[in-house]
């Protein structure tokens, strides 16, 4: 009997554990930056039994900030933590059936030292180790905007009137795209950002100080945009149409379809731009030997930009810890470039001649990039495996034709030229990296391996007035290959004690440059005495070379610290600055490139500080950097004349022994009221350049400074004003004096359905200010009695009015992702209950 009894005793025992076992429910939601809106990868999820009798569970969020795992019933206290972050809590929270927690929003903690948010509604800075992010989402000139001009809104970054981009007025910097190089990024031409849209962009990552992840490319630092993917489960996305003038008309959508398995992101536009732009240069020449001794130029540029480009992808998770992605990005450009040349000749102030030089220039562009991503995760503490292929490809051809007629003192055609130009780059990349944490600290290796080619295959025919035909230029004609080969290993530490963090990088790169040039002439002598500079037809450079980084932050009370950052760079010359055949858009002023130029090496330190007020907020540092073999453009004369007798002056890129540049830069983000915010800031920065070229000493000391300020009302009726100002101070080299420019911008928004549709007018140059004026005198460092001055004002494109709509479906203005809200499970507001 008591057998029987202990028996039915441990039968209900194990049918109850049994029963109780078999109780699992499922929780899931998903976890982000309160202030940015960015998804938090690896936060922790723990449930604690309130009554002791069940061991702790609990789950980690993936690389969208989402999580979703099974625990037994019963009641729990829930906390939800990430590290720097405030945790939140959710005590005696019962888990009866499937639960649905909604999205958690977690704010950072006030003595967080390495990664601290500055809030602003026009710009959202994101502070960490080693790279600054700016979230432009909210500016609202942005909006019907180009990527360049989205560029221009960020500290520490200016965008000059050709497009150029610089980094604390260095123009050496690194552009990424999604960490990678990229097709959208033309390998290094930034020409593609004036025609993608703005709205494409979710954040800039600024990095002065890159650890040794990234690469040594780019001794200014590396821009990494981040393009949009939304994450939202279902089907949702955004549509967006603009209208300007002069003309620029765009549509582009932005769609998503998400499921727990997989994730499907497309965004595709196309785009119909006029660019309409002007110069105007006045050269004069002294000597004894000169027949023209004052050239005026005056050029009009009717730019048209037509085309489309889409970005789809899929990501597939393969487990619960791996997944893998697949992307293809496919731009088609068609482009039209007319610009028209009126030069009139002087000598002694009488007229010699007036001619009419008109370029027409066509591009069709088609450039296809494939990447494919695997990411293992190990387990839920970071410990993760990435690999990455990507294979880019780019084909541009440039048919172009010209002719330059007199039209005083007699009328006369003087040239007539037919070019084709076709551009081929492949680019291969390869890349591997894992981190391992360990306990506070983590160790971090990889390797990055990139093989780019590119051949430029140029044929110039000129028209022969006694044939009545077109020949050859053999001269001219010619075909460029160039290859750039760069293998890369890294490894990098980092720990944190206390109020210090540090992390530590060494990266170990291998470059081989190697060109071919291919043209009519036999010999590089008969080359070289046709270029005018010296010319090895086959050339190969190789380096090996060390680049170890230090980055460090120290607390110095609640919301105030210091960080220190040291890391080598190099710069290595594009193609275009290698192909030595000149351009063609002048008969008078050329650019011709340098094949003997060499990679620069630099070395940069940074020291910031950091202090947030309740309303207010400051960043600030001072920088350092000594570069040694610098690039510099400098202007001489051939030696050589037009059939007029015009002397040519061309613009040469050549390496300087060194440059040091220092400086300042300061941010101020303040919000005195809910309708009004604030935000400026000022960069101040000086060179020393000290080289010798061609018995032509180019020292020069050079001091500018760039300044931006945003405002943002809120006006009545939910109108949003924005007004956005930059200024580049004037600056000077050796040779070059370049006058300060100004630009305003304003913009209008509002919200015309709720959490649906928004219109937008944006003024781009309101002034129409947006002008570089410069001033070119080559007498003080000329050896020779024979030197020139020129007198140049150039703008790019004229003041811009666009009109824009966009409109939002499953995805609200505010970006909370509460998709989970109608599903029937339980929801989490933003202050943490259920």
């Amino acid at each position: 009997m008591k057998l029987q009894k202990k028996l039915l005793t441990l039968f209900a025992i194990i049918a109850c554990s049994l029963g109780y076992a078999q109780k699992n429910y499922q929780i899931s939601g998903k976890v982000v930056d309160k202030d940015a809106g960015i998804p938090l990868e690896y936060a922790t999820i723990t449930l604690k039994d309130t009554k002791g009798n069940l061991p702790p569970q609990g789950g980690v969020t993936d690389y969208d900030g989402n999580f979703k795992f099974e625990v037994k019933e019963g009641t729990y206290d829930i906390v939800v933590e990430y590290i720097s972050f405030e945790p939140k809590k959710y005590n005696n929270r019962t888990i009866d059936k499937d639960t649905k927690m909604g999205t958690v929003s977690l704010g950072l903690k006030s003595d967080s030292l390495d990664e601290v948010v500055v809030r602003a509604e026009t710009t959202q800075v994101d502070i960490r180790l080693d790279k600054k992010i700016y979230n432009i989402g909210k500016d609202l000139t942005t909006q019907g905007a180009t990527v360049s001009d989205a560029l221009n809104n960020v500290p520490s970054v200016s965008v000059d009137v050709e497009g150029g981009i610089s980094l604390r007025g260095n123009e050496n910097v690194r552009i990424l795209i999604n960490g990678k190089p990229s097709a959208m990024a033309g390998f290094g031409n930034t020409d593609v950002f004036q025609q993608l849209p703005a709205d494409a962009i979710e954040r800039v990552e600024v990095t002065t100080s890159p650890s040794a992840r990234y690469d040594a490319e780019g001794s200014a630092g590396i821009l990494n945009i981040i393009l949009k993917k939304e994450k939202t489960l279902g089907f949702n996305g955004s549509i967006t149409a603009n209208v300007g003038y002069p003309t620029n008309s765009n549509l582009s959508a932005n769609v998503n379809l998400r499921t727990d398995k997989f994730n499907v992101f497309n965004t595709t536009g196309v785009y119909y731009r006029e660019s309409p732009g002007n110069a105007n240069f006045n050269n004069r020449y002294f000597g004894d030997d000169v027949s023209v001794d004052n050239t005026l130029e005056d050029r009009e540029y009717d730019r048209r930009r037509k085309g489309i480009n889409t970005n789809i992808g899929m990501e597939y998770f393969l487990t619960e810890s791996s997944s893998i992605t697949g992307s293809a990005f496919m731009r088609w450009g068609d482009d039209k470039d007319i610009s028209t040349n009126k030069t009139s000749r002087f000598f002694e102030n009488n007229l010699v001649n007036r001619t009419e030089r008109k370029e027409i220039e066509k591009e069709e562009d088609a450039s296809y990039q494939f990447s494919l991503n695997y990411q293992n995760k190990f387990d839920d503490k970071g410990h993760k495996l990435t690999a990455d292929f990507q294979y880019s490809f780019d084909n541009e051809d440039k048919p172009t034709s010209i002719i330059e007629n007199i039209l005083e003192p007699n009328e006369d055609i003087l040239d007539q030229e037919r070019i084709f130009e076709n551009e081929k780059q492949n680019q291969f990349l390869a890349q591997v990296d894992y981190v391992l944490p360990m306990g506070e600290a983590q160790f971090e290796a990889g390797y990055r391996g990139t093989f780019e080619n590119t051949d430029t295959d140029y044929n110039l025919e000129r028209f022969n007035f006694d044939t009545n035909q077109f020949e050859i230029d053999k001269g001219l004609t010619n075909l460029f290959k160039y290859t750039e080969n760069v293998n890369a290993i890294y490894t990098q530490y980092g720990n944190k004690f206390g109020d210090f963090s540090f992390l530590l990088g060494l990266r170990l790169e291998h470059t081989l440059l190697k060109g071919e040039v291919f043209s009519e002439f036999g010999d590089e002598q008969a080359l070289e005495e046709a270029l005018g500079i010296n010319v090895d037809t086959n050339f190969e450079k190789d380096y090996l070379e060390l680049f170890p980084t230090i980055n460090l932050i120290y607390e110095l009370g609640e919301n105030e610290n210091i960080s220190l950052g040291y890391n080598r760079r190099i710069n290595r010359p594009r193609g275009w600055f290698i192909n030595p055949f000149p351009s063609r858009s002048s008969r008078t002023n050329i650019f011709q490139g340098n094949p003997d130029l060499d990679p620069a090496f630099s070395d940069a330190f940074d020291l910031g500080y950091l202090k947030q007020w309740d309303k207010l907020t400051l960043t600030s540092s001072v920088y350092y950097q000594r570069e040694t073999g610098a690039f510099n453009r400098i202007q001489e004369e051939t030696g050589e004349t037009t059939q007029d007798g015009v002397k040519i002056i061309r613009t040469l890129p050549i390496n300087l022994s060194t440059e040091q540049r220092f400086g300042g830069e300061l941010g101020v983000i303040y919000n005195p009221e809910r309708w009004l915010r604030l935000n400026g800031s000022f960069n101040l920065f000086a060179s020393d350049t000290k080289g010798d070229f061609n018995g032509v000493n180019y020292d020069a000391k050079n001091t500018s400074w760039f300044a931006r300020f945003s405002s943002k009302v809120t006006l009545p009726a939910n109108i949003e004003w924005q007004t956005t100002g930059f200024y580049f101070g004037p600056r000077e080299t050796a040779i070059i004096e370049t006058d300060g420019i100004f630009s305003l911008n304003l913009a209008f928004s509002k919200e015309i359905i709720k959490d649906k549709a928004t219109l937008s007018l944006n003024v781009s140059d309101l002034l129409n200010s947006r002008k570089r004026r410069s001033f070119t005198n080559t007498q003080e460092n000329s050896l020779d009695t024979n030197y020139f001055t020129s007198d140049s004002e150039f703008q790019w494109r004229e003041r811009q009015i666009t009109l824009g709509l966009i409109y939002r479906f499953n995805q609200p203005k505010n970006g909370r992702r509460n998709g989970q809200r109608n599903s029937g499970g339980m929801d989490m507001d933003e202050e943490g209950g259920f």
